[in-house]
This record gives C-alpha cells, structure tokens and sequence, in this order.
C-alpha cells in the first residue's frame, strides 16, 4: 500500500504534492505514480465538467498528465499550489479542446453552406443571356440595310473597316458613317447611355 499524498501540504503521512512535482521534475517515476494517484480524480472530474463527453474527458485527462510528466520542471512553487498548477494545465487542455471542436464544427458547417449554394443561377443566366440576344436582334431589324450588313461583318463576323467596305463594294468613309450611325441606333434601340 503506499503513503499517503498530501495534497494541501500540511504535516503528515509522506510527502506533499509539491515535493513529488520537483522529483517528477527530476525524472522520478515513481514519484510521478504517485503523482497519478493523487491527481487523476480530480482532472478527470474538472475535465469532464468542461467537455461533457466522456470519452474526450478521459482522453484530455490522458494527456494532462503526460504534460505533468512533461513538463513539471516549469512548476513554481511561488506561484501557487502544486495542485492548482495541474488543475490550471487540466482547465487549459479542456477549454483548447471545447475551442477545437467548434471550430472543426465551424468549418463543417461552411463547407456544408459552400456545398449547397449554387456558384451562380444557371437558368438565370441562361435566360438572361437569351433575353438579351433577343434584343440585340429585335435592334439590329430597326437598322437600314446596309448598317446592319457593316455592323454584322465588323462585329459579329471580325472583319476589319477596309474589308467591310471591299465586301460590300461602297467607299471607305461611307462604310465608317454607316457603322458609327448603325452603333449609335444600336445603343439608342438597346438603352446604353454613352
């Protein structure tokens, strides 16, 4: 049976907390069995009140006290107790845990939401665009015959000003006038402020 551990460091039966923290410190496995048995419960019991989750509770509790064996060379004495240092790493690994989990939860939801929202209408934009090309069409029949024959080649079929005017066999200058008239009754017909 071993000693007794006392946790408030009062005189009595074996040594205190805080003297097996500075054998733990040392290396010490023994004093951190001891450690272990005087410290599990009560992390155990602060963790599980933060996580609920016993499963979680057990495991952050799992890995406070390997941070006790880890790092119990940065406990000071004058700065509290050795129990309240360990309760402070167990209230620290449960809250980082809590933290964790929402924000895992966080990102799962927006991915969800990313998922589920569409990048653009589809169908609105198919409609639209038909509307639109509707439009252009309905115009470009308001439009003297040669307007909309130079409006055609230069804009829709890519040829040049000069090529214009040799396929439709009128003067340069005449071809310009009848493309910047028919672009204006365009812009009109269609509602484009200049």
């Amino acid at each position: 049976m071993r000693e007794a551990v006392r946790l408030d460091g009062v005189a009595g039966a074996g040594p205190d907390l805080q003297e097996l923290l500075v054998a733990v410190a040392r290396g010490d496995e023994a004093a951190f069995a001891r450690v272990y048995d005087a410290v599990a419960g009560p992390v155990l019991g602060l963790v599980r009140s933060v996580l609920r989750d016993p499963a979680q509770s057990e495991e952050v509790a799992q890995e406070v006290l390997v941070e006790v064996w880890q790092t119990a060379t940065r406990f000071q004495a004058s700065r509290g107790s050795a129990m309240t240092w360990v309760m402070t790493l167990a209230h620290r690994r449960a809250v980082d845990r809590v933290r964790s989990a929402q924000a895992s939860s966080d990102r799962e939801h927006k991915a969800a939401l990313l998922e589920h929202t569409p990048a653009f209408d589809e169908v609105a934009e198919q409609v639209e665009s038909r509307l639109e090309r509707e439009q252009v069409r309905r115009c470009m029949r308001t439009l003297t015959e040669l307007q909309r024959q130079s409006v055609t080649l230069a804009y829709y079929q890519g040829f040049t000003y000069r090529e214009v005017a040799e396929l439709l066999a009128a003067p340069l200058g005449t071809v310009k006038t009848r493309l910047r008239d028919g672009l204006i009754r365009l812009r009109d017909c269609l509602g484009v402020s200049a």
